[in-house]
């Protein structure tokens, strides 16, 4: 009788190589915050995560494409904890405060890969910008609803994209000087920035 061979489990294989490649996103988001996108090599990365120099590119067309990947991995997270944190809330004023806490906490706290794509959006090939740019408008259409509604309800003063543009600007660039531990909490940096932006209910400044 025949002796029947043993079969792989191709399932536990896909898994298995699913996780790595998002061991190396996770590893190459945070050395291209720590060290910039020029200065980490395909080394650095495999190093980080206990890999070979040359295994990360069974993952990675190259260290651009790993790029790409880092900066719509932590878009895409940022748009479900988006998505998440406006689910179930009615009033503009209450989603914006929801939308304003998570960014900040995404940016500052949650999602390592975030950050890079403000700091290393030139590294970008034409090509490989156009793909995030998708994401990013999905992720910046969670926020148009709730601006559109602000404005109709007099508590902010523009709602279109030069508008939303600075939002986001001032918004972003807490990565610049931001310390946990440093004095003000994550959530008085967001009720000092949700203040700032919105009119009373009067229109006017507050």
């Amino acid at each position: 009788m025949a002796r029947s061979e043993r079969k792989p489990a191709p399932r536990k294989a896909a898994a298995d190589e699913g996780n790595r490649r998002s061991e190396l996103i996770r590893a190459a988001g945070r050395l291209f915050v720590d060290k910039g996108f020029d200065a980490t090599t395909i080394r650095d990365i495999a190093d980080a995560v206990g890999m070979r120099s040359g295994s990360p590119f069974y993952h990675f067309k190259s260290k651009q494409d790993m790029l790409k990947a880092v900066m719509i991995e932590g878009l895409q997270a940022a748009l479900d904890a988006q998505q998440t944190a406006v689910l179930g809330l009615k009033a503009p004023e209450e989603r914006f405060r929801a939308l304003v806490k998570s960014h900040l906490r995404i940016i500052l706290e949650d999602h390592t890969e975030f950050p890079v794509l403000l700091y290393e959006w030139r590294a970008l090939s034409e090509e490989s910008r156009a793909e995030v740019i998708a994401v990013k408008d999905r992720y910046e259409a969670v926020w148009q609803p709730v601006l559109r509604d602000l404005k109709k309800a007099g508590r902010l003063g523009d709602d279109g994209k030069v508008a939303r543009l600075l939002l986001f600007g001032a918004l972003n660039w807490t990565v610049q000087w931001y310390r946990s531990g440093g004095g003000l909490t994550l959530d008085q940096i967001a009720e000092q920035a949700i203040d700032f932006f919105l009119c009373d209910k009067t229109g006017k400044r507050r």
